[in-house]
């Protein structure tokens, strides 16, 4: 594996954890919607929540009266999402890379758009833990290496981290400056010592850690940057009116494995 350790301290400031799918507490604002779109070569699915104040549990009720359409601007092709069992919008009929698709929601009385272009599947190439020293404890570092395509420039990646099935950690990367091929992240989590570990930070033996990347445009991955630092809501994603959320396009690599804490 070529993984870059000099890099693991610099990680572990843009390392964040979460209950769910981007479940963020967003800046104080009056509920607006929050638009959590995913089109994939398989499938397309559509999530729609209101924000939550800060100070306030955050509520996860999907919203299911609203008019959800994927349409290909390439083809002229329209789909109509139908809200599944569990309040997402979802249709059968994926993406093609290399075209652009719309995707448009109608929910009290406004009408919120977002293109965006479908990027090519990621492929995941090695992942693997390994016991690194640091000033307070031994900590697992979960290193993860996958393709890249050295003859385009300015690609960025979203790498999800996943335990036992519920989302653990993520974080984004470019490849400036790369030219192998390959993108190595190296990531903290667990402390060895779970005494005085977090427990939405341990790991315990046992446990199936899966690594998920998905190719993301330059505008999505300036969105989760400035959801990372805390310092804003991010760049709006969504045209026609006040809203949150993201509209991504790619079909994500994934890998699993156990974790062994021997």
């Amino acid at each position: 594996m070529r993984y870059l350790k000099i890099f693991v301290l610099s990680f572990c400031f843009l390392l964040v954890s979460c209950e769910k799918e981007l479940d963020f507490r967003y800046h104080d604002i009056d509920p607006v919607p929050v638009i959590q779109g995913v089109l994939t070569e398989d499938r397309c699915e559509v999530s729609i929540t209101l924000t939550s104040p800060m100070d306030e549990p955050m509520d996860r009720t999907h919203v299911t009266d609203a008019v959800v359409e994927l349409r290909d601007l390439s083809s002229g092709h329209e789909s109509l999402l139908s809200p599944d069992i569990n309040g997402c919008f979802v249709s059968d009929i994926g993406g093609v890379p290399g075209r652009k698709y719309r995707l448009s929601v109608e929910y009290a009385g406004c009408i919120y758009e977002s293109e965006t272009e479908m990027l090519p599947a990621v492929e995941v190439d090695e992942m693997a833990f390994e016991w690194v020293k640091m000033p307070y404890d031994y900590v697992a570092v979960l290193q993860v290496s996958f393709f890249d395509n050295p003859a385009k420039a300015d690609e960025h990646y979203w790498v999800r981290v996943y335990r036992n099935g519920e989302p653990y950690k993520w974080l984004t990367v470019s490849d400036g400056g790369i030219t192998t091929g390959i993108i190595d992240v190296a990531m903290l989590t667990s402390r060895k010592d779970l005494d005085a570990e977090d427990d939405d930070e341990a790991l315990n033996d046992g446990d199936i850690v899966t690594v998920s990347v998905s190719a993301i445009s330059t505008g999505m991955c300036d969105y989760l940057d400035a959801l990372m630092s805390g310092g804003s809501n991010g760049p709006e994603q969504f045209g026609g009116g006040r809203c949150l959320g993201y509209f991504q396009a790619s079909t994500p690599g994934e890998m699993s494995m156990v974790f062994r804490r021997d």
